[in-house]
């Protein structure tokens, strides 16, 4: 599957914005989706995932309540809506694709999109 990430930009704390990664190939549903983040001179970490029914969502607890993964299927994209945006927030956020199992570890991601920048000002 190939991913494209896009929606980032440059916000003011507080401020929202909603990334949007397309997919393609067949088997879109049949993946778990995630979307991480990196940090300039930080290691890459784990934002959020779905899994491939939409229904059960799990989220990095710095998130949690502030961001929503969903997906649509029909249209091979998964969004990650973000809220209450805080300057800490700012990285390049990546969208990947597992087909295993949950997981919040990256390296089970074998898929990963290019990456799109928010910046979060103060």
């Amino acid at each position: 599957v190939q991913l494209q990430a896009s929606g980032g930009g440059l916000v003011q704390a507080g401020g929202s914005l909603r990334l949007s990664c397309a997919a393609s190939g067949r088997t879109f549903t049949g993946y778990y989706m995630g979307w991480f983040r990196q940090a300039p001179g930080k290691e890459r970490e784990f934002v959020a995932v779905v899994n491939w029914s939409g229904l059960n969502k799990y989220y990095a607890e710095s998130v949690k309540g502030r961001y929503t993964i969903s997906r649509d299927n029909t249209n091979k994209m998964v969004y990650l809506q973000m809220n209450n945006l805080k300057p800490e927030d700012s990285a390049v956020y990546y969208c990947a694709a597992n087909g295993g199992a949950y997981s919040r570890n990256k390296i089970d991601y074998a898929y990963w999109g290019q990456g799109t920048l928010v910046t979060v000002s103060s």
